[in-house]
């Protein structure tokens, strides 16, 4: 692990070693081919309170800096990537209420997260997924009221969350500066999920629609002002891309570590598979994007620490990570040869579980536009 951590932080990571390799990696295996949410390994997640981790010292967190939390979830990631999803996710879930919300309102969500709930965020709706301005879901002030309808899709954690971030239309005349953010806790009158997806990978990881019918709210429970709720999600995902570019660095750290040990027990031509040249570049050039990627998610890990802008870093992150796992998937599939094929070896499913971190928190095709646009800047 090439992360630079505290001695208490390693300490941690060892008991979350432990943790992955006995009620983890295995049994996900099974969850991986039947769908299912894993409700029991995720209660066991929660006793060891894995899901506050990024709930700050303040509110009863554990006070790790990002990139001693980042370990860990890479730790997870290499166990099973629905599995550091789902954690993750949670994560996710409470970063508008810690970016723009009320003390009230940090306190509350904290407090659920650290009593074992699971958070949400909800932004993407169908037809409005990178144009996230085309969003139809509206929020119409009622008194002391806000009542939200509209459909959310793709909502990682959708129908296990305590909690929702959910932004929606207050005057959709103004484009993304008419969208609004706001909290709606599970068991609001109005609010429910609805389909859940079928994923290719992360299977352990939850995905569903939120509904929202006539959903009465307080208009105590906006996240920051009316027409802030796009920017709140924009600096949502310019911290939650570089936690994506790390379960995508462990997906790859897994990957070649299934590629190295299939490919020393495995003999052609008189000898391991590993001793042809080829089969070494194979590994070098994975271990060379993977610690790569891994320090540019410390390094934008860092830059939020200390305060610092990080929208390029974030998206570099993210982009160049899944981008380094899904090679790295590939190259270890083509590694095991026919084998890497079969459902029997790990191989496969860590290919399809790296696809989507090409897609989700924006694809990368957005990411590189977010780039450019740093890079370059107006002209």
């Amino acid at each position: 692990m090439a992360y630079l951590i505290s001695d208490e932080a390693k300490d941690l990571l060892k008991d979350v070693h432990e943790f992955c390799e006995k009620e983890v990696k295995e049994p996900c295996k099974e969850y991986d081919r039947s769908g299912e949410w894993p409700k029991e390994l995720y209660q066991k997640a929660v006793d060891m309170q894995l899901q506050t981790l990024e709930v700050p010292k303040e509110y009863g967190g554990p006070g790790l800096d990002r990139v001693s939390v980042a370990a860990l979830i890479e730790e997870m990631a290499k166990a099973d990537a629905g599995f550091a999803t789902t954690i993750s996710a949670s994560g996710l879930g409470m970063k508008p209420v810690l970016i723009g919300g009320t003390e009230a309102q940090k306190k509350h969500v904290c407090k659920l997260v650290m009593d074992g709930g699971f958070g949400a965020f909800a932004l993407t709706e169908p037809g409005a997924g990178s144009d996230a301005g085309a969003g139809k879901t509206t929020a119409v002030r009622d008194g002391d009221s806000y009542v939200l309808n509209g459909r959310k899709c793709f909502i990682t954690n959708g129908g296990v969350a305590s909690f929702y971030c959910i932004t929606a239309m207050t005057d959709k005349s103004q484009g993304t500066r008419g969208m609004s953010m706001f909290y709606v806790e599970k068991g609001t009158p109005g609010l429910s999920t609805g389909h859940e997806e079928d994923k290719m990978g992360i299977r352990t990881s939850n995905t569903c629609d939120v509904v929202l019918e006539n959903c009465r709210i307080p208009a105590a429970n906006r996240i920051g002002e009316e027409g802030h709720g796009f920017k709140i999600a924009m600096m949502t995902l310019d911290q939650a891309r570089t936690w994506m570019g790390c379960v995508a660095t462990g997906i790859a750290q897994r990957c070649m570590e299934e590629a190295i040990a299939y490919g020393k027990q495995r003999c052609q031509f008189g000898k391991p598979i590993l001793k042809n040249e080829v089969m070494k570049f194979k590994i070098a050039d994975m271990a060379i994007g993977i610690e790569t990627a891994r320090q540019m998610v410390a390094h934008s890990l860092t830059l939020m620490d200390k305060g610092l802008p990080h929208v390029k870093e974030s998206a570099i992150a993210k982009c160049y990570g899944s981008d380094v796992a899904m090679k790295a998937a590939s190259e270890a599939v083509q590694m095991f040869g026919g084998y890497g094929y079969s459902r029997e070896y790990p191989v496969e499913k860590l290919m399809r579980d790296a696809k989507i971190f090409q897609i989700f928190e924006g694809t990368n095709e957005i990411q590189r536009i977010v780039i450019a646009g740093n890079v370059i800047g107006k002209f």
